[in-house]
């Protein structure tokens, strides 16, 4: 009895690693994210600056390209909203990875009593 307690306590240990480091790789991926949402901020009011006639560049790989500066403001913005979107998403799946963590942290304790439990027993 004793045996297949330990042995279920040690697969919801492995889950709950699992878990831990799957809410690791999300929390990195959303600094991330925040980082290049700022960027674009700042890129945004930037582009806000510039006159009409001003002219703007984008570099694509080792090359500068003109590009219109309504384009450039319209691109940035659908990049802002993208990242935005992706934000959520990602807040999304941090909060259900932590949901998943708390119910095997309370299987981990119940567990661990009924070890304890058994031990005290023998």
């Amino acid at each position: 009895m004793a045996e297949e307690i330990q042995k279920k306590f040690q697969k919801q240990l492995e889950l709950f690693q699992g878990v831990q480091k799957d809410i690791k790789k999300a929390v990195t991926q959303k600094q991330q994210l925040d980082s290049q949402l700022n960027e674009n901020k700042a890129v945004k009011e930037e582009l806000k600056l510039l006159r009409k006639d001003s002219e703007v560049y984008k570099l694509i790989g080792p090359v500068l390209v003109k590009q219109d500066l309504e384009e450039a403001r319209q691109n940035v913005s659908k990049r802002m909203e993208y990242i935005s979107k992706e934000i959520k998403r990602t807040d999304d799946h941090i909060c259900a990875l932590e949901n998943k963590q708390e119910a095997l942290q309370e299987n981990l304790n119940k567990l661990r009593n009924d070890l304890g439990k058994l031990k005290l027993k023998a």
